[in-house]
């Protein structure tokens, strides 16, 4: 089965590449986060990219943060079987090597339930001086 909605796909997209509606400042979608959250063991990543299913767990995400020594055992050649990436954001940095469960998430995370005394013209105002 594939989940199709064209609205939500479209509007995902747009927010992965970066031109979606966000009413934070700087705001990016990290896909390395992303997939470690909602896909901690690499199965989908598996299914639609071959070439990486030789990498077990969720090294699957960064395939090109591993060792030569791992990349040769599964069989992956970065710029040949694989390409290499384009750019590495520097977000990134921290969930590379990062095994599920170890988000955010599972820690508690700062939300609007800490600004209690933020009203919502705060979130979507340009001036952050509260």
């Amino acid at each position: 089965k594939v989940d199709y909605d064209v609205c939500s796909n479209y509007g995902n997209w747009l927010y992965s590449a970066g031109i979606g509606n966000d009413p934070r400042d700087s705001r990016k979608f990290n896909m390395i986060k992303q997939g470690l959250d909602y896909d901690g063991n690499g199965d989908y990543v598996r299914l639609w990219v071959p070439e990486l299913q030789g990498i077990k767990g969720a090294d699957i995400h960064t395939p090109w943060a591993l060792s030569s020594a791992a990349l040769s055992q599964a069989g992956v050649t970065l710029g040949e079987t694989y390409p290499r990436p384009v750019v590495t954001a520097p977000e990134w940095s921290r969930h590379i090597h990062q095994r599920p469960g170890g988000s955010p998430h599972a820690r508690g995370r700062r939300g609007p339930a800490q600004h209690k005394d933020r009203g919502i013209d705060f979130y979507f105002s340009r001036k952050k001086d509260a």
